[in-house]
């Protein structure tokens, strides 16, 4: 065996330079920048561990069961987004290949959606489908004008009728571009629109309809079918054509697959638009929507702009300018790995988690359905009326102590009487999970049932 001697200390690390533990460093010992850019820099990896411990206080994103927004998607598809998130979508020329892919996808929805097979179809990607949904509306008021110009008559009292169930973007856009919103209220056990209303809001100032597939107050389809054939009575009588925009935020990614001979979509003449959330059950990381128009007459030219593309025209039309082409890419991804079938296995899979918690929910003794899962994969249930020891609310705090996010809201006006709480279900929600979640409910009802008296009203956290 060798024998060693030992050598002079040559120049080696200071022991505090050798060392350095993460959460010794000089800025780990103090408070980080909240109000003020700090006057100096820090380490990459200091600054990675500080902006990530304070995330750790999120949560999950997997047990949040509030959003539709997808929240699992595979690792080819994050390789996808980290190589695309430099290129900027707004430039067609320097992406020619991201310009193409996006209109590939536009292609393959507006096809999803059943539009005429010759072609004559637009549409266009946006940041989400409230973007989406501004640009339908803009194009409903713009085309509503112009027929009111050429008839002669004012056009300073536009309208929109919709359910007072819709989503809050609704009510930004006719504030926004003035226009008045005409809530349906809701009545009774009926939580959305139904054709039955409809024509009553109506008149020549009406610029269209709004009809939503999948509210997301309860994952219920309005019935569309239904709402177009009112409108061609009320046309048939009144001679006022009054076009329809379906906000398939959730719904047309979802109908097309589960649901192939319910008419929705395009198949209805009077549909001009529909817009949906690629970033919801498109299955694409946030954010991505797309909207798409039955033909180019449905989308008014003087909305539209046109820049230099590859030396040609490319017209666009959009509220925002910049923003990353990755997600755009990962649903031209999406579309071509899933196909048809494997969107199909998806969100079947979807529904039958969510069809089979709300089927356990209703069963659990406290609660009573409003809705069970069968459309969109999203279910709300309340309490009964002989529960009076603790609320919606308090069962959603319980649940949040044990990592779950389950909204509880009250419903809009005529309904405010109605607190739910409410499940969504979305891809990498499977049943294991699923089970745990049974679990941990049936737990938080046994605690809040075995209190000895009423507990204090607890403040409404989620606001829909």
């Amino acid at each position: 065996m060798a024998v060693h001697q030992s050598e002079s200390v040559k120049d080696e690390p200071t022991a505090d330079s050798a060392i350095d533990p993460m959460f010794a460093r000089a800025n780990e010992c103090g408070l980080v920048a909240t109000t003020a850019m700090p006057p100096g820099a820090m380490r990459a990896d200091t600054a990675l561990q500080l902006v990530r411990d304070e995330l750790l206080l999120d949560g999950l994103s997997r047990l949040n069961l509030a959003t539709f927004v997808t929240t699992w998607m595979e690792p080819e598809a994050k390789e996808l987004m980290a190589d695309t998130f430099d290129k900027n979508m707004i430039d067609k020329d320097e992406y020619p290949r991201t310009a193409e892919l996006e209109r590939r996808c536009v292609n393959m929805i507006s096809r999803l959606w059943n539009t005429d097979e010759q072609g004559g179809a637009t549409g266009t990607s946006t940041t989400g489908s409230s973007e989406a949904s501004m640009l339908g509306g803009m194009a409903l008021k713009w085309r509503w004008r112009q027929r009111m110009e050429a008839a002669g008559k004012p056009t300073d009292k536009p309208n929109m009728v919709m359910g007072a169930n819709v989503q809050v973007c609704w009510e930004k856009f006719c504030r926004y571009w003035e226009v008045e919103p005409r809530m349906v209220p809701l009545e009774g056990n009926r939580f959305h629109l139904t054709g039955e209303e409809v024509a009553q809001y109506c008149d020549e100032n009406t610029i269209g309809v709004v009809a939503i597939l999948g509210s997301t107050f309860d994952g219920s389809y309005e019935p569309v079918g239904e709402i177009c054939a009112a409108l061609d009575r009320f046309q048939a009588e009144k001679g006022i054509d009054v076009p329809v925009h379906v906000d398939g935020a959730s719904g047309a990614f979802i109908a097309p697959f589960l649901d192939p001979e319910l008419e929705w979509d395009f198949r209805l003449p009077r549909v001009q638009s529909i817009n949906a959330s690629g970033h919801k059950y498109g299955l694409v990381y946030p954010g991505v929507g797309w909207v798409v128009w039955r033909s180019a007459e449905a989308l008014p030219e003087d909305l539209v702009f046109r820049v230099n593309y590859l030396g040609g025209d490319m017209p666009t039309f959009a509220l925002n300018f910049s923003r990353p082409g990755n997600q755009v890419v990962t649903q031209y991804y999406n579309f071509i790995r899933l196909g048809f079938e494997g969107y199909r296995q998806i969100q079947q899979a979807c529904r039958d988690v969510a069809m089979r918690l709300a089927e356990k929910v209703g069963g659990m003794g406290p609660f009573w359905l409003l809705t069970d899962g069968s459309e969109l994969p999203v279910f709300s249930f309340a309490l009964n009326d002989d529960v009076t020891g603790y609320d919606v609310f308090h069962v959603s705090k319980e649940m949040r102590g044990k990592g779950w996010l389950v909204p509880a809201y009250t419903f809009p006006e005529n309904r405010q009487d109605l607190s739910v709480l409410r499940v969504v279900v979305r891809n990498g929600f499977s049943h294991d999970l699923g089970e745990l979640f049974l679990s941990d409910l049936n737990d938080a009802v046994k605690y809040l049932s075995s209190l000895s008296s009423p507990l204090p009203p607890e403040p409404e956290g989620y606001h829909h």
